[in-house]
């Protein structure tokens, strides 16, 4: 619970500091010097973000493009686990169309003021934004097609969790599709014990074959 205070709360702060006109990435340094990190910025193209409310753009604290990951059809259901400001929510929308539907999921009340903020400024109707954990999702079992994530994950102190809740409500033949923070190879203990680090995706981040083995688990 106090690691998912600590998220809750520098989230918070990063969503406030974005209605101030600042910006927010993932990475140690945003979390550490409330600054970007390089490897974290332009990962989305203009054909992409012109649409989009610039505080949505502002607010993305990713540290990759789900949405180019996942194949959306017109008419699927997507859901995004830690959806922040909703750049990848009001993306996958206006993929998936009038006919489907795109939810996210975030538990922190600042990110989802925002978002919520920013969809009305897209002016984007099939999106719904749920206040909610991602180790505990509130939608019933096999009602998404589509689960994305962008360097979420990596924050929960209960990973096995996240991924069952994940196929549990996938659809059969459903699709996952995230962006995360892997290793290669030990972290080591101070780092896994620093709470701030944990905020900025490092210090929670799996072994890449640990992540493959947590998928596998899961399904």
């Amino acid at each position: 619970m106090e690691l998912k205070e600590v998220v809750r709360e520098k989230y918070g702060e990063a969503a406030l500091r974005v209605r101030l006109g600042g910006s927010s990435c993932c990475g140690a340094a945003a979390a550490l010097e409330n600054c970007c990190d390089p490897i974290t910025s332009n990962l989305y193209d203009a054909t992409q973000t012109g649409s989009l409310p610039e505080d949505a753009v502002l607010a993305s604290l990713g540290c990759g493009n789900p949405t180019a990951l996942a194949e959306l059809k017109a008419g699927e259901t997507v859901l995004d686990l830690g959806s922040g400001g909703g750049i990848d929510v009001l993306l996958s929308a206006r993929r998936v169309g009038p006919a489907g539907k795109a939810y996210g999921l975030d538990m922190t009340d600042e990110m989802l003021s925002l978002a919520r903020d920013n969809q009305l400024r897209a002016g984007v109707d099939n999106v719904e934004f749920l206040k909610g954990e991602i180790e505990h999702i509130p939608l019933p079992d096999s009602s998404v097609d589509v689960i994305i994530s962008n360097c979420v994950i990596n924050l929960s102190g209960d990973k096995d969790r996240v991924m069952r809740e994940a196929f549990r409500v996938l659809k059969p033949g459903g699709r996952f599709a995230v962006s995360d923070v892997v290793t290669r190879g030990e972290v080591p203990a101070d780092v896994r014990k620093n709470m701030l680090l944990w905020v900025g995706c490092i210090a929670g981040a799996l072994d890449d074959y640990q992540y493959v083995a947590k998928l596998a688990k899961a399904l």
